[in-house]
C-alpha cells in the first residue's frame, strides 16, 4: 500500500509541475499579445492623426506634393502592414516614420505652417505619440525576452516543444528610426 501512494504522490507533483510551467507558459504568451494590442492602440492614434496633418499643411505646400504622396503611402502600407506580423509591421512603420521625418523638415520652409495652431497642435500630437509607440516597443520587446527564455530553458523548453510554443519576433525598430522626430517650429 505505502508504494501505491509513493508512487501517487511522485504522480501528483510531476503533474501539478507540468500544469505550472504549462500555464506560466500561457501567462507569458498573453502577455506578448496584451503588449502587442498596445503597440497597435498607438500606431493606431498614429495613423488616425497623419490625415489631419496632411490635411492641414496641404493648402500651404503646392510643390511639395511628393512629400504628402509618400506620407499618405506610407501611413497605408504601415496600415497593411500590421496583419501581418512583428517584422513587417516595423518595416512599414520605420518607412512611415522616415516620411514624417521628411514632411515635419518640408514644414519648416513654411513660416505660416510653422505659425498654424492646428500643425502645431498635430506635430506636438504626433511627437507624443512616438513616445508612447517607443515605449510600447519597450514593454513589447521585454516580454517577448521573458517568453523566448522561458521556452529555450530548462525545464520548460521540453513542455514547450511538446505544446507548440514557439520563439516569438521582437518589434525592432531602425537604427535611423528609432529617434522621435524633432520639431522645432520656433
Amino acid at each position: 500500500m505505502l508504494p501505491v501512494i509513493i508512487v501517487l504522490i511522485i504522480i501528483a507533483v510531476i503533474a501539478v509541475f507540468l500544469i505550472s510551467v504549462y500555464n506560466g507558459l500561457i501567462q507569458r504568451r498573453l502577455r506578448i499579445d496584451e503588449a502587442f494590442a498596445q503597440i497597435d492602440v498607438q500606431l493606431k492614434r498614429r495613423h488616425d492623426l497623419i490625415p489631419n496633418l496632411v490635411n492641414a499643411v496641404k493648402g500651404y505646400m503646392d510643390f511639395e506634393q511628393d512629400v504628402l504622396t509618400k506620407v499618405t503611402e506610407a501611413r497605408a502600407n504601415a496600415i497593411a502592414a500590421g496583419a501581418q506580423g512583428p517584422a513587417e509591421q516595423a518595416q512599414a512603420e520605420n518607412v512611415l516614420t522616415g516620411a514624417l521625418r521628411s514632411l515635419f523638415a518640408v514644414v519648416e520652409n513654411y513660416p505660416q505652417l510653422k505659425a498654424n495652431e492646428n500643425v502645431l497642435s498635430l506635430q506636438e500630437q504626433l511627437t507624443t505619440t512616438e513616445n508612447q509607440i517607443s515605449f510600447s516597443r519597450q514593454h513589447y520587446n521585454a516580454t517577448v525576452l521573458d517568453f523566448n527564455q522561458s521556452i529555450q530553458t530548462f525545464p520548460n523548453v521540453l513542455i514547450a516543444g511538446a505544446f507548440g510554443f514557439t520563439k516569438r519576433d521582437f518589434f525592432e525598430a531602425e537604427p535611423a528610426a528609432q529617434e522621435v522626430p524633432v520639431v522645432a517650429l520656433r
